[in-house]
């Protein structure tokens, strides 16, 4: 069973670790941005707009993701020689979020080979992208963001360990969407200030602490647990 603080966790982890996305898709919003056409680039309005719809359709990705985990646990689960195999998922999700942590506070990068797998899928959606571009219609930007939410990433595949270790569709799904909204804040800004984000989350200080704060809720999560 989720329960607020595993939510909360989610939550938290989307908001601290989107230090990462300004690095990682940083580069694809602007794209995105550029893409657009000229009388919108130019309407704050509109671009936030814009802006939006690429993010629901990147969010409404995780969500399905999550949803599929969460369904693929409980089939798991179902098969664990174990008398509480809901614990093994808790603690295997809590590894998962120490490791986030390590890996956004460039201390271990083990995330590194979870994207490095991811890449294979992303090579053959990716394609997908090309037809949406150029971007003239709100339902070419959800299309996009759809796929945009595919891109191989260590935080979105240690949530996604999470949403595994629910056992549940609709717990998955429900966690997925709580990571997903933490990354919006980040994500929607950096069409505005880009430059001044990048360098910022560039700030070795920053990507410690936010790594330092999700270890703490991973290591929480595993004592809450017991």
């Amino acid at each position: 069973m989720i329960t607020e603080l595993t939510l909360l966790s989610a939550l938290l982890a989307g908001f601290l670790g989107s230090v990462h996305c300004i690095g990682m898709c940083g580069g694809i919003v602007g794209a995105l941005t550029m893409s657009l056409p000229h009388h919108v680039r130019h309407s704050h309005f509109r671009l936030f707009s814009f802006l939006f719809i690429y993010n629901l359709g990147r969010i409404t990705t995780y969500t399905l993701a999550g949803t599929l985990t969460g369904f693929l646990g409980a089939q798991f689960v179902q098969y664990l020689p174990l008398e509480n195999p809901r614990m093994v998922a808790i603690w295997i999700s809590s590894f998962f979020m120490i490791a986030l942590g390590l890996y956004i506070g460039a201390w271990w990068q083990i995330l590194t080979l979870l994207e490095k797998l991811g890449a294979k899928l992303w090579h053959k959606i990716e394609p997908l992208g090309r037809h949406f571009i150029p971007v003239k219609h709100p339902l070419q930007a959800l299309g996009l963001g759809l796929v945009w939410g595919w891109l191989p990433c260590g935080l979105v595949y240690s949530v996604l360990a999470f949403s595994l270790s629910s056992a549940s569709a609709w717990q998955g799904g429900l966690l997925m969407l709580s990571f997903g909204l933490g990354t919006l804040p980040m994500l929607l800004t950096i069409g505005a200030t880009a430059h001044w984000l990048t360098r910022l989350a560039q700030q070795k200080i920053v990507r410690q602490f936010a790594g330092a704060m999700i270890i703490l809720f991973g290591l929480y999560i595993a004592y809450e647990s017991q």
